[in-house]
């Protein structure tokens, strides 16, 4: 028979293809992890972090930086910083930092991170911490005492000309600033500019008023960027880069102690099998049109800061589900529900509609069928019902009609989605409570010990009623 869930996958992509394949059983695994043998071991539903995986792509992103700096004869530094509210837990922050990055925040509470990292010898005063946000006083002066106590390189991101001051007022050393620029907004977006950061237009003007003349109490050495759309080879991106690039290049004439270039997060990561994306033609562009602009206007050539979320943790996770029932509701729509809830434990398919990559666990060499996944919730909106790469799903059957397996068809179906390891937590708030009470799935680490075996181990067991409860105000 060719139309196995296996046919349609090889007629469609590349299979098997970096991080996803079948092993002898026939199921699929992630990163070589036997996926089938962790719910056997666990249960459903399942989150899995794969911590190897945000190594290596600190390291991709080093390497093709380095491969791009080499081709143009750049001569600045590139600093890798991790953007932690993709995810504030320990165990990523601290995998980052075993990779010598740097890191980035964005509100008063990252900066209590910061502390208890350098009390746990993970980061030291030279760490780069790049502070990011529209600050209230909470942020600011947790900031100042960051910079009193001796941390050299903890650059505070002006959002706005009025931020200056709390510095000014609290921060007893020498220390040195970013200014975000204000990005013009893609035209499909329903605001012209964002909200974060400074115009364009006035920057020169505020630092000849605000910060030329105090150099021995702040030194401007960043200009910070970053677009929603994120970086990708097109009119707009290239357009909002060159326009900080070409900024740059006056306030450096003026402004020699700016010497950096912050260019924000942005690389996409695999939604689908069919994702295709050429990182390094991209890095080889940015790094050649910094380098060809300084050149032009006969200035040094900035160091580059990134500050990768997304990219550096979102291929790390996999969400885990069982189909648990089937519902036919008509002669076009087949449902198969999960025993969790989209809208619970990935909110973003919710709220912005994203998509992940989704693959069944087992059962490839059953028929397959279009299908709508549902979440158990009341809620009306909580399902998933396209693919990044197509408007539809597809999925085994739940029974084998042609093979008649009995034993193969008593197993559930189990449907992974992976690459969710960026913001799905802190949106959906960890723990606390959920829409219709839905527990939080247990949390499973798998990760290299000491002695360089692969060990997994929870981080979290499945939410209790008790905890909840607790929460609202009943035990």
């Amino acid at each position: 028979m060719n139309n196995t869930y296996t046919s349609l996958v090889d007629q469609t992509f590349h299979f098997p293809q970096e991080g996803f394949k079948r092993n002898q059983d026939g199921n699929l695994t992630f990163n070589d992890i036997d996926v089938k043998a962790l719910i056997d071991k666990y249960g459903t539903p399942l989150k899995l972090t794969y911590l190897p995986k945000i190594g290596m792509q600190i390291n991709k992103a080093k390497m093709m930086f380095e491969k791009a700096f080499k081709k143009h004869n750049y001569e600045g530094t590139y600093n890798y910083c991790y953007c932690t509210k993709s995810s504030h837990f320990s165990f990523i922050v601290e995998e980052t930092l075993k990779h010598n990055i740097h890191l980035e925040t964005s509100y008063a509470y990252d900066i209590e991170i910061i502390n208890q990292l350098f009390l746990k010898k993970k980061i030291n005063k030279e760490t780069f911490i790049i502070c990011n946000g529209y600050k209230q006083k909470t942020y600011t002066s947790r900031i100042a005492r960051l910079i009193n106590t001796g941390f050299k390189n903890v650059i505070p991101v002006l959002d706005n000309k009025e931020e200056l001051q709390a510095y000014r007022r609290s921060v007893k050393e020498p220390f040195k600033l970013g200014i975000r620029v204000a990005a013009e907004e893609e035209p499909s977006f329903p605001f012209y500019t964002s909200r974060l950061g400074i115009k364009a237009k006035d920057i020169l003007e505020f630092y000849v008023d605000e910060i030329e003349g105090f150099e021995d109490k702040f030194q401007l050495k960043m200009l910070h960027i970053f677009l929603n759309k994120g970086i990708k080879d097109d009119i707009y991106y290239w357009s909002e880069l060159n326009k900080v690039i070409n900024l740059y290049c006056q306030l450096k004439k003026i402004c020699p102690e700016l010497d950096s270039i912050n260019i924000g997060g942005g690389f996409p990561i695999k939604h689908s099998l069919g994702f295709e994306y050429d990182y390094q033609f991209m890095i080889n562009e940015i790094v050649g049109n910094i380098k060809r602009a300084c050149k032009k206007a006969k200035v040094p050539m900035p160091n580059i800061f990134t500050e990768f979320g997304s990219f550096t943790v979102g291929e790390s996770m996999a969400h885990v589900y069982s189909i648990i029932g089937q519902k036919v509701q008509n002669d076009r729509e087949c449902w198969y529900m999960i025993d969790s809830s989209f809208i619970t434990t990935l909110p973003d398919t919710w709220g912005i509609g994203e998509k992940f990559l989704m693959l069944p666990i087992n059962k490839w060499d059953n028929e397959y069928q279009r299908v709508v996944l549902g979440g158990i919730t009341c809620d009306s909106h909580d399902y998933y019902d396209s693919e990044e790469h197509i408007n539809e799903v597809f999925l085994p059957k739940l029974t084998n009609n042609y093979k008649g397996e009995e034993e193969s068809n008593k197993e559930p179906l189990y449907v992974g989605f992976f690459h969710t390891g960026a913001y799905q937590d802190q949106i959906s708030g960890y723990g606390g409570i959920k829409h219709c009470l839905i527990p939080s799935p247990k949390h499973v680490i798998i990760e290299y010990d000491r002695n360089g075996k692969l060990i997994d181990w929870v981080y979290a067991k499945e939410q209790s009623a008790q905890s909840m409860l607790k929460i609202l105000g009943y035990l």
